[in-house]
C-alpha cells in the first residue's frame, strides 16, 4: 500500500527512541529476508511473550513512525515488522500480517491486536491475509477454535 501514515503521535522520550530505533534497524534487515524466513524468524522470538493489547500495540507503532519518517511513509513492511519488534522487546506480541487485494492489486503489511488493525486505514479489512504470525496462545493454525 503506498499511502503515508499520518504522524499524530508526539515525539517519544529518548528511552522511548533508543528503543524504537533498535526495532527499527532490526526491522529493516528483517525486510531484506524472503518471506519465509521473516516468518521464521518472527515464529522464534515471539515465544515467552504475552499478548499484546490494542493500546500496547498503539504506542508501539506510534513510537516507530513518530522515530522514522521512513516507517511513517509509504515502507509499510519495515513499519509492521519494527511494530511487533519493539512489542516484543517491551514483552508482549501482537498479530503481524501481510496480505493482498484486488482490483486494483496492491499488497500491504499491518499489525493486528485484540482482533482490530492497529493504526491502519479502514481500507485495510479489504486485504486477504496471505502470511500472519500470531501470539501462540492465539495462532489460529494450532488452536482453531481461537479467532485471531
Amino acid at each position: 500500500m503506498n499511502s503515508a501514515v499520518p504522524l499524530t503521535a508526539p515525539r517519544p522520550p529518548l528511552i522511548r527512541r533508543a528503543a524504537a530505533r533498535a526495532a527499527i534497524a532490526a526491522a529493516r534487515l528483517l525486510a531484506c529476508l524472503p518471506p519465509r524466513r521473516i516468518v521464521a524468524v518472527l515464529h522464534l522470538i515471539r515465544h515467552g511473550s504475552a499478548p499484546a493489547t490494542h493500546a500496547q500495540a498503539l504506542r508501539a507503532r506510534n513510537d516507530i513512525v513518530a522515530t522514522s519518517r521512513r516507517c511513517a511513509g509509504r515502507y509499510c513492511l519495515q513499519r509492521s515488522l519494527a511494530t511487533v519488534l519493539l512489542c516484543r522487546m517491551r514483552g508482549t506480541w501482537p498479530r503481524w500480517c501481510t496480505g493482498v487485494r484486488t482490483p486494483p492489486f496492491a499488497a500491504h503489511a499491518w499489525v493486528e491486536a485484540e482482533g482490530r488493525q492497529v493504526g491502519e486505514p479502514a481500507d485495510t479489512v479489504t486485504f486477504q491475509v496471505i502470511l500472519d504470525v500470531s501470539h501462540p496462545r492465539r495462532d489460529p493454525m494450532r488452536d482453531p477454535e481461537v479467532t485471531a
